[in-house]
């Protein structure tokens, strides 16, 4: 009975039919050295051997002992002489080098990019006479001519209406600064989705998704490449500038780990090992939103919790240092030109009291709520996207969103501001020096002025404060619609700041409520005691940040990070109770909806083959359940270790589309020898054909470690044990699910082979395990496209 197999399976490329056959002989050619005598690629290495294809899935396991054996021979060398000691401790302290270049590089991006970002966002309402490349708060600042009133204006700073009108008053001043708005915006969204398009499809997106697959074991060339990193960088203060309903902290990530992943290149340590590589990545990702919120601890937290799939301690402690070095060299550029690392400093001086617990934890109710809704809406957006001709046309749906985002944001100057300085706008606490429309309350002659410290007792609100409610309200219902429909879109587009905006609106709202309701009823039952009529009793701005931290938490399910996040980016440290309270209510709220953040909803509507650590499988089935070949797959042969000639091992791979075959002793005794990948298979046969003489389509293939015996005349025998996996991961045919999935998880392994009393019997791959689980949760099995 001859013993058929099932073996991983490249859906989207077949190496011999695009060429890659013939890339393997030229590259074998270039790196040969010549006709030789029998090779054995364990003595004589090949060029080649042990790489990936474009959408496939890293052995961690053959990676992890390759960088073990790497150490040994370095650490073994380092006792013969002074030189091998030298290069031993440069080979130690390299990891640590390399997360300094980190550091430094995406710091120095994100400063300019934020100082790019501010300048471009002022000019579509202005131009500074001083200057052009001054931003209107740059403009101002050695001003001496700024009132109380308009601190924010100066002579040197005209708005377009004011430069070509001579005044800033009237209807004509006003429509032209309405379309010039317009038409900046149009022209920043325009370039932006063009330089995409046409220099790097990969720039597009938040990249988060694409990381966390990346990290996970996936490959996807060109996506942390040089092209894609100066096109997001350009791109990102771009479409930012745009006025679209997006941040540049998620797409900073992205920057970020393409500069780890270029700068591996400079070390052989992280060049030549992938599993290395993504150890760097995963510092990377701390690193992205150290430098995109001021946030180092919390950038270190957020690439444990949510980014990463292999972070061992030692991971820790370099990301812990990269993200140090990018927060001191963010520091050093000082883009926000406060001084201050953070990107919304708040200082509030009244205690929150533990009644307000339930009005935060209403916070939570809705983050958890509007982060359930906006991921199924954008989700299904998102898929009209890719199934219609809506997806065929990505400069027009660009342009279309920026059009009607610009005109319906200028009116409201809530909307018209950036997302950073709305959300800082809704954090401050009112003050006596502050001329904020959200301060508009009036002031009773009964009350003290001093209040606590520099802020003011609570007072009834007033004409101004009503005005910027009605206005917030709109803000909200129109930064909840178009937030939906931009994500997603073919330009770098961020979700942290739009979801904190859309919480702290909310937050806002109702802390304002609530400082109203407590000053009409300083006497009632629920404020009696601590809330007297001459005290700060309610911080509108402390809801406002917890609103913030509960959408966030709604949308992509943080809880730790997004906590330490918090109070890092605003200082309020003392409020970490209320914050833990939302952001907890926030994510049980939406996992009652559904468990997926938005991420990985993202993940797994591109179809990644991605295994989500947080999931729990709870299915009783078995591995034979699972493995391949099935009762309907056609059988598929397998390699045998010293039986099978150089021709019908090239013929099986050519009339195949697999990337992995088990060897097997012999087809009638199937007990396994190990396993072997196609593109090893390929390199090793095309460069024996230039480097060994002989070997012929009639020559032996050989996996055993002492070759059969040969005829005198007959063709030298192959030998390619050097390239067999010997100690293939194996299952019995019994072993619960579960177990499995676990294994693939924690180990990181793309295929599993299947064993019944020592015999073979089949294969499981990360494939097949993702087709299992979308088969049991009623998804279509198909819809994941790579392996």
């Amino acid at each position: 009975m001859a013993w058929r197999l099932w073996t991983t399976q490249v859906d989207e490329v077949d190496l011999v039919e695009n060429g890659v056959y013939e890339e393997h002989q030229s590259r074998a050619g270039a790196n040969g050295t010549g006709p030789g005598s029998l090779m054995d690629p364990l003595e004589d290495p090949v060029p080649g051997l042990g790489t990936y294809e474009d959408f496939n899935t890293i052995d961690w396991v053959r990676e992890k002992s390759k960088d073990r054996d790497r150490h040994r021979e370095i650490t073994k060398n380092s006792r013969r002489s002074t030189a091998a000691l030298l290069h031993s401790i440069s080979d130690a302290f390299s990891g640590w080098l390399l997360m300094l270049l980190v550091g430094l590089m995406a710091g120095a991006l994100a400063g300019g990019i934020d100082i790019a970002a501010h300048w471009l966002t002022d000019m579509k309402e202005g131009i500074c006479l001083d200057g052009f490349w001054f931003s209107h708060e740059h403009c101002c600042w050695k001003s001496s001519e700024t009132t109380f009133k308009d601190r924010d204006r100066c002579p040197q700073w005209q708005t377009w209406g004011e430069l070509i009108t001579g005044t800033s008053e009237g209807a004509f001043s006003y429509i032209l600064n309405y379309l010039i708005y317009i038409v900046w915006a149009l022209f920043f969204a325009f370039l932006a989705v063009t330089l995409v398009r046409a220099f790097a499809p990969y720039a597009c997106g938040s990249g988060i998704p694409e990381i966390k697959t990346i990290l996970s074991g996936f490959i996807i060339r060109g996506y942390l490449g040089k092209w894609t990193l100066i096109t997001k960088t350009v791109t990102l203060v771009l479409a930012v500038s745009s006025g679209l309903s997006l941040g540049k902290e998620g797409p900073l990530v992205h920057v970020a780990c393409c500069c780890a992943n270029i700068l591996c290149h400079l070390f052989t340590k992280y060049r030549k090992n992938e599993a290395k590589r993504r150890e760097v990545l995963s510092a990377a990702a701390a690193v992205g939103v150290s430098v995109a919120f001021g946030a180092p601890i919390g950038g270190v937290l957020f690439s444990l919790e949510e980014v990463s799939y292999y972070f061992p301690l030692k991971t820790l402690w370099r990301s812990f240092f990269a993200a140090l070095v990018a927060a001191f060299t963010l520091r050093s550029i000082n883009p926000f030109g406060n001084s201050r690392l953070v990107l919304f400093y708040v200082e509030f001086h009244a205690p929150w009291h533990l009644v307000e617990l339930v009005p935060f934890i209403f916070l939570g109710i809705f983050g958890g709520l509007w982060g359930a809704l906006f991921i199924k809406a954008n989700i299904a957006w998102c898929r009209i996207r890719k199934t219609t001709r809506l997806g065929r046309y990505p400069i027009v749906e660009v342009l279309a969103v920026t059009a009607v985002t610009a005109l319906v944001a200028y009116p409201n100057s809530y909307t018209r501001m950036s997302g950073a300085e709305l959300i800082s706008e809704l954090f401050n606490d009112c003050s006596l020096l502050d001329s904020s429309q959200l301060c508009g309350y009036l002031q009773p002659a009964n009350i003290s002025e001093t209040g606590i410290g520099n802020s003011l007792a609570d007072r009834p609100a007033g004409p101004g404060l009503f005005t910027a409610l009605w206005q917030l309200a709109l803000a909200l219902l129109f930064k909840m619609l178009i937030t939906v429909v931009t994500f997603g879109m073919k330009v770098p587009s961020g979700l942290f700041i739009p979801s904190m905006a859309v919480g702290a609106i909310a937050g806002r709202l109702l802390g304002v409520g609530m400082e109203q309701l407590a000053y009409y009823n300083h006497d009632g039952l629920i404020f009696k005691g601590w809330c007297t009529p001459e005290a700060d009793c309610i911080t509108p701005g402390l809801y406002a940040m917890v609103g913030a931290a509960a959408c966030l938490g709604g949308v992509t399910r943080m809880t730790v990070s997004l906590v330490v996040i918090m109070f890092e980016l605003t200082g309020g440290l003392e409020y970490i109770v209320p914050l833990m309270a939302a952001a907890m209510t926030s994510k049980w709220v939406a996992d009652a909806f559904g468990r997926e953040g938005i991420y990985e909803a993202h993940i797994r509507l591109n179809g990644y083959p991605f295994l989500e650590p947080k999931e729990e499988f709870e299915h009783s089935s078995l591995a034979v359940d699972v493995m391949r070949p099935r009762r309907s797959d056609p059988p598929l042969a397998v390699l045998t270790q010293d039986s099978m000639t150089v021709g019908g091992v090239e013929a099986l791979v050519e009339s195949t589309r697999y990337s992995g075959f088990p060897v097997v002793v012999s087809q009638e005794s199937p007990r396994l020898v190990g396993f072997v990948l196609r593109r090893d298979l390929l390199i090793s046969i095309d460069n024996a054909r230039k480097r060994q003489d002989g070997v012929v389509g009639a020559s032996l293939v050989v996996f055993s470690e002492h070759p059969p015996a040969q005829a005198p005349d007959g063709p030298p025998p192959l030998r390619l044990r050097g390239i067999m996996d010997l100690s293939p991961f194996t299952v019995t045919d019994h072993t619960p699910m579960d177990i499995t999935v676990d294994i693939f998880r924690k180990l990181g392994l793309r295929q599993c082979l299947v064993t019944h009393n020592g015999r073979l019997l089949g294969i499981i791959t990360k494939k097949d395990i993702l087709k299992h689980m979308a088969q049991i949760a009623n998804r279509d099995p198909d819809s994941i496209l790579f392996n």
